[in-house]
């Protein structure tokens, strides 16, 4: 299988991007005109994401609450807002799904960090700060039993620092109104163990 069987167009804009990676396989992102090919995560990184995903769904379905949790969704960034579509590993909107390629309103994105990807998400992070909606955004990794939380102040600004997470730590999105064990993201795992 060739990821690449049609080239892309130098400098693309989201509608291309869009119109192009329908004929590629894997998954791929737009960063400042440029296509992305993102790796395929590792099992423990996969894992992860997964009962964050699975968490954060029946946590919704609990209370009653119409906002969405998507895998792999697309949003775009306020910088160069045509020719940026990325791709956090989770996003949560409060807004009614409808039919279009970009994640409507985030309000909540979460990113698991491996060595492979690292430089690449720590650029997402400063992407996704300029996206208004955005309250939350989580850095899980995937190394350890460990995670940062960026919170927009009230005044609409962001820390410099993120709150940082250890193994007996709390996952805490105020803006879903969840609160979990952060070791519960890595149960299954050789971090997190069977229970």
């Amino acid at each position: 299988m060739n990821a690449l069987k049609k080239p892309p167009p130098p400098d693309m804009t989201v509608a291309e991007f869009l119109s192009w990676a329908e004929s590629v396989d894997g998954l791929w992102q737009l960063r400042d005109g440029a296509p992305e090919m993102m790796a395929p995560p590792s099992g423990r990184h996969g894992v992860i994401e997964g009962r964050l995903l699975t968490a954060i769904n029946i946590h919704f379905d609990k209370i009653g609450s119409r906002c969405v949790c998507a895998a792999n969704p697309g949003v775009v960034p306020r910088g160069r807002s045509d020719r940026n579509m990325l791709v956090p590993g989770i996003g949560v909107t409060s807004t009614p799904m409808h039919i279009g390629a970009a994640f409507p309103d985030p309000v909540a994105l979460i990113e698991v960090l491996s060595p492979s990807n690292e430089a690449e998400t720590r650029a997402n992070v400063v992407a996704f700060k300029t996206i208004d909606s955005v309250a939350e955004i989580v850095v899980v990794d995937s190394r350890a039993v460990a995670a940062e939380i960026f919170r927009r102040r009230s005044d609409g600004t962001w820390p410099e620092q993120p709150e940082r997470i250890g193994g007996d730590g709390r996952l805490a999105l105020n803006s879903i109104g969840l609160d979990m064990p952060l070791r519960d993201a890595y149960r299954r795992t050789d971090l997190g163990g069977s229970r």
